[in-house]
């Protein structure tokens, strides 16, 4: 079997054998405005605990989703935690698409200031609530699509939309990010120091129509720095949320995550061998 089928096919094994082996659990907890947060939670393999990762998803998502990332930051030794967005989840979703129709009510929801000032709440509760459960110091945040902005937002993009973000993680993953347009403004990115990994696909247009190169905006502008981009020949925007339905895509980007996290822990951000339809550019 050639070198790079070999890594997509072990780490299909190990996204198989988390969703086996690795326990999980519902969890609720509060934020600062004392309101309750719900979130699905993967309990880290081994003995250490070697940090927490946060997982936003995208608006209509809930903790049930994000499975894929749950169980691949839990293989990789960290106390996952996917966080439900009551502002922006399943309910609030429903009720601007019955009054606008799913694209419009979907743009509606994702300018919404709100909706993102209660992700950043959800987001930090998670984080205080995770770090008592592991002693490690280590956060990451990972989001997808409207969670990609909420990482992006608290790790100091400047945005339309209020929301100001407390740059409390090590490092931040963002899964099909946004450029400037709706939520971002020019130059937004330019200030971020962390480690950024960011993921896209050839198919992961823009809600507005965009073309998926609209996507690697945001990694030109952030100063270099253990910023990374990934893009996935083929995928497209739901690949990234985590339905099942796309195992390669998936696979790609839990290799991609790994070797990311584990570079911002060596403090060497080098980029892993090539994988076959995965192009990763860094700076």
């Amino acid at each position: 079997m050639p070198q790079r089928q070999h890594r997509i096919t072990l780490t299909l094994a190990v996204l198989a054998a988390a969703h086996t082996a690795h326990a999980q659990e519902s969890a609720h907890f509060p934020r600062q405005d004392k309101a309750r947060v719900p979130a699905m939670v993967y309990a880290p393999a081994g003995p250490a605990c070697r940090g927490v990762a946060v997982i936003s998803p995208g608006a209509g998502g809930s903790e049930q989703g994000s499975r894929y990332l749950g169980e691949a930051v839990s293989a990789l030794g960290y106390l996952g935690v996917v966080v439900g967005h009551a502002e922006s989840g399943r309910r609030a979703l429903r009720e601007h698409t019955r009054q606008a129709g799913l694209r419009e009510g979907l743009a509606e929801l994702i300018t919404e200031p709100e909706a993102h000032r209660g992700r950043l709440m959800d987001v930090a509760a998670a984080r205080r609530w995770a770090q008592q459960r592991c002693p490690a110091r280590e956060a990451v945040l990972i989001g997808h699509s409207m969670g990609a902005a909420t990482a992006m937002i608290e790790a100091g993009a400047r945005n339309k939309v209020g929301a100001e973000g407390a740059d409390g993680f090590n490092a931040y993953v963002a899964l099909s990010p946004q450029g400037a347009g709706s939520i971002f403004l020019e130059n937004a990115w330019s200030g971020i120091q962390k480690p950024v990994l960011m993921l896209t696909g050839t198919r992961d247009t823009e809600l507005g129509g965009a073309s998926w190169e609209s996507r690697t905006e945001a990694f030109k502008n952030m100063p270099s720095g253990c910023k990374w981009l990934g893009v996935i020949d083929g995928a497209t925007h739901m690949n990234f949320a985590g339905n099942g339905a796309a195992r390669k895509t998936e696979a790609l980007t839990a290799h991609t995550i790994g070797a990311f996290l584990q570079g911002v822990q060596l403090g060497a951000c080098r980029t892993p061998p090539p994988a076959d339809g995965l192009q990763l550019s860094t700076r």
